[in-house]
């Protein structure tokens, strides 16, 4: 029981008992030898005493009243230590599974009411395979007693039973052999007052474990003669491998058939049994992937055959185009029409008839199954699928060196189909954005080409260059007058020098 506010589980606040079913002896033993050693005595007398608020011949809910009944019946004091024993006692018996505990809110009051569900103990057959508890009970009376208490509820069979060449055959009479119904009358008054008055809630059970694959499904399904089936088997009692099946289902969207398919493999377990999920995941995923690789298969035929035998075919108004998403035209049509006609041609044209006009001949078929794909399986409207056919083409014309790759156009599918681009507007402010950042990309790469020229020239960009003096061979001619010259002030020179050195101590 999980409660926030001790002051929201007082004695003052109400509450009601509700049951389906009786206690026999052999759940009344259950009760004292199994139960009662795992979550106490004090615990089973709480169970017991919310049995008897409904009487023992009747199920259903018992009469709403305060539980100061349960504190005083119990011997418990009504404070809050006492509350918080009540609450502990009644959280055992939920873990044992013996009770279910759930908090109803009343706006009139302004309070909560709080019903106890009992459920059954369980048979010892489903107990004892039941691997946690029989655990916990291991631990509070020790193994030989747990052996000794689960052979005291069984009784043998006969002798003469055991011995070889004994068969058994089922000779029961059916129900439609002894009895006949008249199913001609439909008492419709008999149904409606069986439906109002019925006592048994039907559990409605979570949303997420609607869908999930119980042991039983898988093992029904399994072949008996399968290496794998003493590993499947285990699953009973594994629930983290059991989780994790059903884990690997649910992402890969997997019935119970192909679990069983995935299991039947080699190599899903390991030689002591363990399931191996990274193997079971991958081979999930291929299976996946070839499941919806037909789907796409299937669907594109189908939408063929829709497309043939369509008596009337649907026609479209013409839709125009506004001047601001114009986009040029590309320059294999500009002697053809001009840009209004090419604008009004990618908003109305289906993409086959587009595609033939980009090729004089037949189209790829590649190239048509990829636009087949993105129309009937990513459901692409067809004025978007115009408009990156008009972006390829006008991509494959400005860089010649470029070719079509059908992975790169897909890839170019799918960030459309991610951005939500649906319409025709959308479709061209997405090339245009791209065009944008290609533009970018090509400016910082030609920036990047002149630094590395600079880098092995060495010449730093923007400083002016200095014109060097050419030696064309006549530097070195000199007239006799200004050789002469020359030699008469080489001798004023030597003079002076010679003039110096005797002045000089």
């Amino acid at each position: 029981m999980q409660i926030s506010q001790i002051h929201h589980f007082t004695e003052h606040h109400r509450y009601c008992v509700s049951r389906e079913f009786g206690l026999s002896t052999v759940d009344e033993r259950m009760l004292s030898t199994v139960y009662q050693p795992m979550a106490g005595a004090l615990a089973i007398s709480l169970y017991r005493l919310l049995f008897g608020h409904v009487p023992a011949e009747c199920i259903g809910h018992s009469s709403p009243e305060p539980q100061r009944r349960l504190f005083l019946t119990l011997g418990i004091e009504p404070n809050e230590k006492g509350r918080r024993t009540l609450i502990d006692q009644a959280s055992r018996l939920e873990a044992v599974g013996l009770l279910q505990t759930s908090r109803i809110y009343i706006p009139e009051t302004d309070d909560y009411m709080y019903e106890y569900e009992l459920l059954p103990p369980l048979s010892p057959p489903d107990f004892f395979a039941t691997q946690h508890l029989t655990l916990l009970l291991r631990d509070r009376i020790g193994k030989f007693a747990v052996l000794a208490l689960r052979e005291q509820f069984w009784s043998r069979p006969p002798e003469e039973w055991s011995r070889p060449g004994i068969s058994k055959e089922n000779i029961s009479r059916p129900f439609y052999d002894i009895f006949e119904l008249n199913t001609h009358v439909i008492d419709y008054e008999l149904e409606q007052a069986l439906t109002e008055v019925a006592s048994v809630r039907i559990p409605q059970p979570a949303e997420e474990s609607k869908h999930a694959i119980g042991y039983s499904d898988i093992i029904l399904r399994f072949p008996r003669e399968s290496v794998n089936r003493g590993h499947v088997e285990r699953l009973r009692f594994d629930y983290n491998a059991l989780g994790a099946v059903n884990y690997v289902a649910h992402k890969y969207q997997l019935g119970a058939q192909d679990v069983c398919r995935l299991l039947d493999e080699d190599g899903v377990f390991a030689p002591d049994g363990e399931l191996l999920l990274d193997e079971l995941q991958h081979r999930a995923s291929q299976h996946f992937r070839q499941t919806m690789k037909r789907q796409e298969q299937r669907e594109i035929a189908a939408a063929k055959v829709v497309a043939l035998r369509a008596e009337e075919p649907v026609v479209q108004q013409e839709q125009a185009v506004e001047m601001e998403y114009y986009v040029e035209v590309p320059p294999q049509f500009r002697s053809k029409c001009d840009i209004h006609q090419y604008n009004m041609m990618l908003r109305n044209e289906p993409y086959t008839r587009l595609l033939q006009t980009f090729f004089p001949g037949a189209v790829p078929s590649g190239l048509m199954n990829t636009f087949e794909k993105m129309e009937h399986s990513y459901r692409m409207p067809a004025e978007v699928i115009n408009v990156l056919i008009h972006y390829l083409m006008t991509m494959l014309a400005a860089d010649g060196e470029q070719r079509l790759n059908y992975n790169f156009v897909e890839a170019i599918a799918s960030n459309m189909l991610m951005k939500q681009v649906n319409t025709y507007e959308k479709a061209v402010q997405y090339i245009r954005d791209q065009s944008k950042v290609k533009g970018k990309a090509k400016g910082g790469t030609t920036g990047r080409q002149s630094r590395s020229s600079y880098a092995k020239g060495g010449a730093r960009p923007g400083k002016p260059e200095i014109a060097m003096a050419a030696d064309d061979g006549t530097a070195g001619a000199v007239s006799e007058e200004e050789f002469a010259e020359m030699m008469k002030k080489a001798a004023e020179i030597k003079a002076r020098k010679k003039k110096g050195a005797l002045k000089a101590p």
